[in-house]
């Protein structure tokens, strides 16, 4: 028997899926209904099985004036979540609740005129949307370049880097855009020419090198949570105050047994 609150969710249906790797993978959903929200707020996502609701938030990928909502996603082997959406194929159905939720939505208050948009691997679905929603004012003449995106997207491996030719082309393209992606394992992928290391030991580096500095920059961390403790520490010996600091912690790490 479905416990689902009709008024809560939605029973959207997925439209297109690619899959970029066995555990790496987008999707485009349909919700079935109106679904308002901003670039860098997530939609809560859900299954029914054997009588139960699983559900997880997940950043939106895509942006508010898309038809669609897009979402990028990574297998947990042992999650709860991610192996029944993984089984899910274009006209499958799942769960999806009425209301987008998030504070992770570009500072456009403090007066900070660059973003400094730090991700691993699935962490830059909500600076892609902040790209695509941008690009998209900036072509109906409401955007004029004043905000500037610098993305520093770090992965193991280059074949994680599932959004990489869409930030490549439009940092080509964009004045107000900066993109660099960097892999930590480089001896595992020897055709990559690009930069190496983990993001956390190349943030103080790109904040020197684009003058990103407390006093004219907001921080915007996502993804990996060692990644964003570390990042955060780095950051605020750089000058940033603990208000130009934003992030979106994708899980939570498991807390090792005391001994």
């Amino acid at each position: 028997m479905s416990t689902v609150d009709e008024t809560k969710f939605f029973r959207a249906r997925i439209t297109q899926r690619k899959n970029f790797s066995s555990d790496l993978w987008m999707v485009n959903i349909n919700p079935g209904g109106e679904f308002r929200f901003t670039s860098g707020q997530y939609a809560t996502l859900g299954v029914e099985k054997d009588g139960k609701r699983v559900e997880r938030p997940y950043s939106i990928v895509s942006s508010p004036a898309e038809p669609e909502l897009e979402f990028f996603l990574e297998l947990v082997p042992h999650g709860e979540l991610t192996p029944l959406l993984h089984q899910l194929n274009p006209g499958d159905e799942l769960l999806m609740r009425k209301s987008a939720k998030g504070r992770f939505v570009l500072d456009m208050q403090s007066g900070h005129k660059n973003h400094y948009l730090v991700a691993t691997v699935t962490g830059v679905a909500p600076y892609v949307s902040f790209v695509r929603t941008l690009a998209r004012e900036a072509q109906a003449g409401k955007f004029s370049g004043e905000h500037k995106l610098y993305i520093l997207f770090g992965a193991s491996r280059s074949e994680e880097f599932c959004y990489h030719e869409e930030l490549k082309k439009m940092a080509a393209e964009l004045s107000w855009l900066k993109y660099v992606p960097t892999i930590s394992r480089p001896w595992e992928d020897p055709e990559w020419k690009g930069e190496t290391g983990r993001v956390d030991d190349l943030l103080r580096k790109y904040s020197d090198m684009w003058g990103l500095e407390g006093t004219n920059c907001t921080a915007y961390l996502c993804g990996n949570p060692d990644m964003i403790e570390h990042g955060k520490g780095i950051l605020k010996r750089r000058g940033f105050a603990k208000e130009s600091l934003k992030e979106e912690v994708y899980w939570i790490p498991e807390k090792e047994p005391a001994k």
